[in-house]
């Protein structure tokens, strides 16, 4: 018989089964953190599981290996599962503390008060400065003590986080990175409901902003002389000198492009947003040159008018041979 650990027989403790090889459905993670809001979100981790820095880096090669599945964010909890050594994967739960309704309507006043917070938060972007608005709330959009994080996992390690909670934290991070509306669902608020207080807000204070809302709103019915007829189509019935365009740069760029993402043929590794990108920036602020008047046509003004091609045809050129010394 060998001898196993501290002296028993290794019969009585036979080594551990070899993992089982990951599922064909697992995800895999290339890169931990793409986004500074991802990056965050594993920094709570690294700095919550210090102590145990081994399990943290073994959860980092589950997500790799693509290890762990069926993720799923719903009512404020993730779910996964993740493939070790046991023929049954182990269940892995997440939980953030959610957030009160009087924060959240605070934070949303604070986000529609600033255009770019609105206008990144709407293309589906997070605004670097977004913890902003929850601080002055005295809260914070992502974990900061253990106690906002709640994990859970029936593998048999006693350490939290053990390297499949790890494995499901970094995995969630590159969901975060593919959609950050994620992080506000696990503070209790779903995608749908921020846009639309956003919206209603941006909308509500555009309309307070618009000097000739109440003009229009106290204007009489037109009355039947006024009335579209055929002799009256390109005849105004009102005055358009109160309109107004404000023609400028856009407050998020490709803000379209991302929202449109990729089609489902797309097969290039370089998104559609950041192949197109470079020519409609180009095009919008050529479109704005033109619109402001700033784009003139340095060529008609600087160089001569050229002269029509002459059809006269030429002679071929004769060659005269050289002449011999005598």
């Amino acid at each position: 018989m060998g001898r196993g650990y501290w002296g028993w027989d290794s019969d009585f403790y036979p080594p551990p089964p070899p993992k089982l090889p990951p599922p064909e459905h697992g995800i895999k993670v290339k890169k931990f953190g793409s986004t500074w809001w991802g990056q965050r979100w594993i920094q709570a981790l690294d700095r919550f599981g210090g102590e145990y820095s081994a399990r943290l880096g073994r959860g980092r090669s589950y997500a790799r290996q693509g290890r762990v599945h069926d993720l799923t964010v719903k009512d404020g909890v993730v779910t996964a599962r993740v493939t070790g050594s046991r023929p049954t994967p182990y269940k892995v739960t997440i939980r953030l503390a959610a957030l009160g309704a009087r924060v959240w309507e605070k934070a949303i006043k604070e986000m529609a008060g600033r255009a770019v917070f609105a206008a990144r938060l709407l293309s589906g972007e997070m605004p670097r400065e977004i913890d902003e608005a929850f601080q002055a709330c005295r809260a914070s959009l992502f974990p900061e003590t253990k106690k906002d994080l709640v994990t859970a996992c029936t593998c048999p390690d006693w350490a939290n986080p053990c390297k499949h909670v790890a494995a499901v934290h970094y995995v969630l991070g590159e969901a975060f990175d593919r959609d950050p509306f994620l992080l506000f669902e696990l503070r209790g608020r779903t995608k749908e409901k921020v846009l639309a207080a956003l919206r209603r807000l941006r909308s509500a204070s555009g309309t307070a902003e618009r000097t000739h809302a109440g003009k229009q709103a106290s204007a009489p019915a037109a009355s039947a002389s006024q009335r579209m007829t055929p002799d009256r189509y390109e005849v105004f019935r009102e005055s358009v000198d109160d309109l107004s365009f404000h023609i400028g740069a856009p407050a998020v760029e490709g803000s379209l492009l991302r929202q449109l993402g990729a089609p489902l043929s797309w097969q290039l590794s370089q998104t559609p947003r950041a192949l197109l990108q470079p020519a409609v920036s180009r095009a919008a602020a050529l479109a704005r040159e033109l619109a402001l008047g700033a784009a003139t046509d340095e060529s008609n003004s600087e160089a001569p008018a050229s002269s029509p091609p002459s059809t006269r045809k030429r002679s071929p050129k004769k060659v005269t041979p050289a002449r011999r010394r005598k």
